[in-house]
């Protein structure tokens, strides 16, 4: 499985966390098997102010291309699980840090992946089994001051809304068809999917790297379905999404969403 990293610049880091009271934060639980449960982290960010370096990333999204704007992060190994958990969004406050933190929360989508770099053994946040996001700056910026560098934060998984349905990019060739489906609402990271040509039955496709899935099937002239299976275990299908004459290259609208 091929991963694409985009190189990240961090900002600087601060001195330790400075002792202080936690925000009160909303109560422990889950929600359609979604665990909404709040845990510790720690945050950074790369890009500049205008997002740039954060345009692409290991998931293969175009971030606004395909509508996420700025409001990104990339997950440490710990929490991006080879990509399985692209799309996913998170609520995300910084606490413990009165000198750096601000207050209120943000909403990202997990667009990338923040590498590990085992040549060091301090400081380096993103090694397993630190739990860490790298925050877009804009969005930094809204829970802490630019100079902290890093800050001790809150996270918690919370229900991704996206407007309209979920869409579904093809590249690839004939006998390698590349699926990136993205604007996926509810959980948001997909766990499993499926494709379903309309002279065939629904054939497993592969996770290839990213949020891209992949089947050898020749599935050109023929009209496609969609099943997709996200991470709370909601199966939903997209019937004839893309029409016989589809081409590689396009994205198609699959009208509804979870």
């Amino acid at each position: 499985m091929a991963i694409w990293v985009v190189p990240l610049s961090y900002g600087h880091v601060a001195d330790s966390p400075m002792s202080g009271d936690v925000p009160k934060v909303p109560s422990n639980g889950a929600t359609n098997g979604l665990d909404t449960a709040w845990y510790d982290a720690h945050a950074t960010f790369y890009g500049d102010i205008h997002g740039g370096e954060t345009e692409q990333g290991a998931c293969g999204y175009g971030v606004f291309k395909q509508g996420y704007g700025l409001a990104t992060t990339a997950l440490s190994t710990a929490l991006f699980n080879n990509g399985y958990t692209c799309g996913a969004c998170y609520e995300i406050m910084c606490v413990n840090d009165p000198q750096w933190c601000l207050p209120g929360s943000i909403k990202v989508t997990a667009t990338n992946f923040c590498p590990p770099d085992y040549s060091k053994t301090q400081g380096v946040w993103c090694n397993p089994p630190q739990k860490h996001f790298d925050l877009s700056q804009p969005m930094f910026l809204k829970i802490a001051q630019y100079r902290a560098g890093i800050v001790p934060v809150k996270y918690r998984r919370i229900r991704c809304m996206k407007a309209g349905g979920v869409r579904f990019e093809t590249t690839g060739n004939p006998y390698f068809l590349i699926i990136l489906p993205y604007n996926v609402g509810g959980a948001g990271d997909i766990k499993a999917m499926q494709i379903r040509g309309s002279r065939t039955g629904w054939i497993p496709m592969s996770k290839n790297w990213g949020q891209h899935w992949t089947t050898n099937v020749v599935l050109t002239g023929q009209g496609l379905s969609f099943r997709i299976t996200t991470s709370d275990g909601i199966t939903k299908d997209f019937n004839n999404v893309a029409p016989q004459n589809w081409g590689f290259g396009q994205n198609f609208d699959g009208r509804i969403n979870f």
